[in-house]
């Protein structure tokens, strides 16, 4: 089977790796982006290095920043009493969009999938425990997909959350079925947020997941 040369497979491959991108996807990618001129290849490479040179993490909520705390932990205009729990980043900067969320955010790094391997360990679920001990908010926003994995995991939260005197809230159904949070459109995460509802800890199973 004919083979690109090495130098081409090898950007192929590295395409392939970013989720959602398949193979064709990846070789689509690969040539667009040897079509482009050399020095717009190289402000690309660069802003890539720069990135990952310059950002982190923040120590309080997870999310990416410049400076450690980010600007929404650090702003003192925010509502400490409401902490959004998100899957990712993307779902953070979606909310934050609407202007309709005035709290701040807790960003776990992802939703519980057993067969991909991701268990509450990989999860940022130890320090969300920690924060709620030490800041005690009054309310609690699980902002997650309402998919298989979406539901898991605010059930999963929702048990280990439950020993703690806080107000447990979800989004609204305005989301569709197997929506993504991220992808949202602001109109429909506003009604969202402004339905949102409790969870009733007591119809929580004691037990969703075993721990790895």
């Amino acid at each position: 089977m004919p083979k690109f040369p090495e130098p081409i497979e090898q950007l192929i491959h590295e395409l392939g790796c970013l989720p959602g991108v398949g193979p064709k996807t990846a070789e689509r990618y690969a040539f667009s982006l040897l079509k482009r001129r050399p020095e717009e290849r190289e402000r690309l490479a660069q802003t890539i290095i720069e990135v990952s040179g310059t950002l982190t993490t923040c120590s309080v909520c997870g999310n990416y920043t410049e400076k450690d705390p980010c600007h929404i932990c650090a702003n003192p205009q925010r509502d400490r009493a409401t902490i959004c729990l998100v899957a990712t980043e993307q779902d953070l900067l979606a909310i934050e969009r609407t202007g309709e969320f005035q709290g701040l955010y807790h960003v776990l790094g992802g939703v519980l999938s057993p067969a991909d391997g991701i268990t509450p360990t990989e999860l940022n679920i130890r320090q969300l425990l920690a924060r709620l001990q030490r800041e005690r908010p009054v309310e609690i926003i699980l902002a997650f997909d309402h998919t298989i994995e979406g539901e898991s995991t605010m059930l999963y939260l929702t048990r280990i959350i439950k020993s703690f005197d806080i107000r447990i809230t979800r989004l609204a159904r305005g989301l569709p079925i197997g929506s993504e949070v991220g992808y949202a459109d602001e109109i429909t995460l506003t009604d969202a947020l402004k339905g949102r509802s409790e969870i009733k800890k007591e119809l929580i199973p004691e037990k969703i997941m075993s721990k790895k």
